[in-house]
């Protein structure tokens, strides 16, 4: 019998929570198999079954475990079961036997199979003559109502308590009072100190700008296709930004700087921390040297992070290390909002939706694609001058995404000037 014992995941953790077991308690297990799921209070990780043999579980879902304490033991010695063989056929062609034949008739007539009803059913739900012409005429969506005549029917009655009653979930108790307890997971509690703690402890500012998103759009219709067809990856916003935003930073070393006691540390490098909005709660894995990547190579790697993050298999090195955050509100429909830094770092860019609006170039009135873009900055280390200045380069570059080769005008570039 083997212990396996929660492992070491980090110096400053001490705890984790075991989220469920994969494998049942007396189930045989191969070498390396997955048996648990844990969470920390930064990231989700897996158990691996050191040896081969039968799961005896210690820890239960939901508790919390020191590191090294004894989570499963492992009998090595049980004997593997052996899988049960198929049931022999005629002549080995697939063809039941005729005893077999019998069998399956026999049980299809003391259990028939019960088909389950379209997932569209709902949408097809009939309702009397009365109730369907008050739906049409009041524009009632079915989906509200919830019917209570024969067969499933909406009558009137249920099209009248829909219509008093909107806004009400279907099936949803009239002046429900109901609430209910959930235990905060690690990460979550963690995000809520380093949140606390960014709001405490740094002296925090906000400034704005928005950027004409017309060029980038056009690149993207007209270059998507043959992108995605060379490099089997989508060609985003994402890498437009976390270009514009390196270059920037290079210019503006403050903003890619730490505060470290009485020191400041300067980064001469950009490792970008893209804000996902995980199941489990946000986590903020890491694009390393994103200065020194390709476009291509950068949309692999929000692909490749983003969906570690949703299937909550980030390791806690790509989680470390960031020295800029770029946060996307957008997705979500965010028209402007203030992002909060994520320490230890000093600054953070906010993307937000993309709006057609009303915008004066030349003396005239013309519908842009716009966006506003927000950062917030510890005003401890970065100066005002600074923080502008890098919002209006990071401006610059997406609204003339040709300057993003060379980090300048390319004819200037050729002039040298």
């Amino acid at each position: 019998m083997i212990d396996i014992k929660v492992p070491a995941v980090g110096e400053s953790i001490s705890e984790v929570t075991l989220v469920k077991w994969l494998k049942q308690d007396g189930e045989y297990i191969e070498r390396d198999e997955v048996i648990a799921e844990l969470e920390s209070e930064k990231a989700t990780f897996e158990v691996n079954a050191e040896k081969a043999g039968t799961l005896k579980t210690v820890g239960k879902e939901g508790e919390t475990l020191k590191i090294g304490d004894v989570v499963a033991r492992i009998d090595e010695s049980a004997v593997k079961p052996e899988k049960k063989t198929p049931e022999k056929t005629n002549a080995g062609n697939g063809v039941p036997s005729p005893a077999k034949k019998e069998v399956d008739q026999e049980l299809k007539v003391k259990h028939p199979v019960v088909q389950e009803p379209p997932a569209h059913a709902a949408a097809d739900v009939k309702a009397t003559p009365v109730a369907a012409a008050m739906i049409t005429d009041k524009k009632v969506d079915k989906s509200s109502i919830t019917p209570s005549g024969a067969n499933g029917k909406i009558v009137k009655h249920d099209v009248l308590e829909a219509l008093s009653n909107p806004g009400r979930l279907p099936g949803k108790a009239l002046f429900g009072r109901e609430i209910r307890r959930e235990k905060m997971s690690n990460l979550r509690k963690t995000v809520s100190r380093r949140l606390v703690e960014a709001k405490n402890t740094t002296a925090m500012l906000t400034t704005f700008n928005e950027v004409d998103m017309s060029q980038i759009m056009a690149l993207r219709t007209k270059f998507k296709d043959k992108f995605k067809e060379k490099h089997a990856v989508n060609l985003g916003f994402m890498s437009f930004f976390t270009k514009a935003v390196c270059y920037a930073l290079q210019e503006w070393p403050a903003v890619n700087a730490y505060i470290d006691g009485e020191e400041l540390i300067y980064h001469d490098y950009c490792d970008i921390s893209i804000a996902v909005s995980a199941p489990k709660g946000l986590v903020v894995p890491v694009i390393r040297n994103a200065e020194s990547l390709s476009m291509a190579e950068i949309e692999k790697k929000v692909m490749e992070l983003a969906g570690k993050a949703r299937d909550n298999k980030l390791n806690m090195e790509e989680m470390q290390g960031g020295t800029f955050t770029i946060t996307n509100g957008g997705v979500f429909g965010s028209m402007m909002s203030t992002p909060i830094i994520n320490i230890p770092q000093s600054a953070i860019l906010g993307m937000h939706k993309i709006e057609e609006r009303a915008v004066v170039i030349n003396g005239q009135i013309v519908a842009r694609p716009m966006m506003y873009l927000a950062v917030s900055y510890d005003h401890r280390i970065i100066d005002g001058r600074e923080s502008v200045s890098f919002l209006v380069r990071v401006k610059e570059l997406l609204e003339n995404p040709d300057q993003l080769l060379f980090g300048k005008d390319p004819v200037k570039a050729l002039l040298e000037l």
